[in-house]
C-alpha cells in the first residue's frame, strides 16, 4: 500500500507504550490508558498515530522482542480496528512484522534497518520510515555523539547520502515509497544549532532523496536548550516544540511527529489557513 503524504503537513502524533520514554514513560504503559490517549490524539487531529514499545533514549533499557510486542502489539491491533492509520515504531523485523499483520500500515524504524538487517525483508506493503542514525544500538548510538568544541556536526547532505544507502538496501517497490527521517538528536548531540541546521534543510533533503521527509522534534533535548526551557516547563517544551515543527513545515518538512497534537494542529491551521 502507498501512502502519499496530502498537500498539507500530516500530524504524526506519539502513543508511547513504555515505562522509561523521556516525556511520558509510563503514562500510557497500560493498553487501555494507550488506546484512550490514540483515540485522544485523533480526536485532536493526528493523522497518525505511531505507537512505540521500547524507548530510544540514552537512558532507555533495551527490551526483548517478546516485551515489545505484548506493550504494543493489543494496542496496535484496537486503535487499527477503530479505524486509525497506525505506524509501529520499532527497530525489530519481528515486532514489525507482527505489527502489520495487526493493522498498522507504517514501520517507524529510527535505524534505517541497521539494527536488524532482517527488516528490510519484513516490510511488505507497508510504507517504511528510514530514520538517519550512526550505530548498531542505542547505546552505541548516543555513544558516539559529537562531543566536544571541535566536533563537526553532520550536515544535511551527509545525513542525505547515509539515507540514501539506507534506501537502496531496500527492496525497490519499498523504497519508492518509502519516507526519510534526518533523526533529529540521534547521534546528533543535544546542540540546537546542529539540530536546527538539519530540520531547516528538510526540504532540501526530500529533493535530494526525492521521499517524503518526517520530521521529529518534539520534546528533545536540543528543543529544551534552543528555546531556553526549563526542566519543569513542560507547557513551555510543547510550546517550543510546535515552533520547531512549524520551522520544519516551513522549510518543507511534509510529517510532523509529536506529543501535543492538539497543539500543533491548531498552529497548523493557523499556519497553513486550513
Amino acid at each position: 500500500m502507498t501512502i502519499i503524504p496530502t498537500t498539507r503537513p500530516l500530524v504524526m502524533g506519539v502513543v508511547n507504550v513504555t515505562p522509561d520514554s523521556f516525556s511520558d514513560g509510563g503514562q500510557f504503559l497500560d493498553p487501555d490508558a494507550a488506546v484512550a490517549h490514540g483515540l485522544q490524539l485523533l480526536r485532536d487531529g493526528a493523522d497518525i498515530l505511531d505507537v512505540g514499545g521500547e524507548a530510544t533514549n540514552p537512558r532507555a533499557i533495551a527490551v526483548t522482542a517478546d516485551e515489545e510486542l505484548r506493550r504494543a502489539l493489543p494496542v496496535v491491533e484496537r486503535l487499527a480496528a477503530a479505524g486509525a492509520m497506525v505506524s509501529i515504531d520499532t527497530t525489530k523485523a519481528v515486532v514489525a512484522r507482527a505489527a502489520v499483520a495487526a493493522g498498522a500500515r507504517i514501520i517507524n524504524d529510527v535505524s534505517g534497518g541497521l539494527f536488524d538487517p532482517d527488516m528490510a525483508d519484513a516490510i511488505g506493503d507497508a510504507t517504511y520510515i528510514a530514520g538517519h542514525l550512526r550505530g548498531r544500538s542505542i547505546a552505541e548510538v548516543f555513544a558516539s555523539e559529537p562531543m566536544g568544541p571541535t566536533a563537526r556536526p553532520l550536515d544535511w547532505a551527509t545525513v542525505a547520502a547515509e539515507l540514501a544507502a539506507r534506501l537502496a538496501a531496500l527492496p525497490a517497490t519499498a523504497r519508492e515509497r518509502a519516507w526519510v527521517d534526518p533523526g533529529l538528536g540521534f547521534g546528533k548531540g543535544a546542540d540546537p544549532d546542529a539540530n536546527l541546521a538539519l530540520l531547516r534543510h528538510a526540504g532540501d533533503l526530500g529533493a535530494r532523496l526525492g521521499r517524503p521527509v518526517v520530521i521529529g522534534a518534539s520534546r528533545k533535548r536540543f528543543v529544551r536548550r534552543a528555546f531556553g526551557v526549563r526542566d519543569d516547563d513542560a507547557a513551555g517544551l510543547d510550546a517550543a516544540s510546535v515552533s520547531a515543527s512549524l520551522e520544519a513545515i516551513a522549510a518543507g518538512a511534509n510529517v510532523v511527529r509529536v506529543h501535543n497534537v492538539a497543539l500543533l494542529r491548531t498552529a497548523v491551521a493557523l499556519y497553513t489557513k486550513e
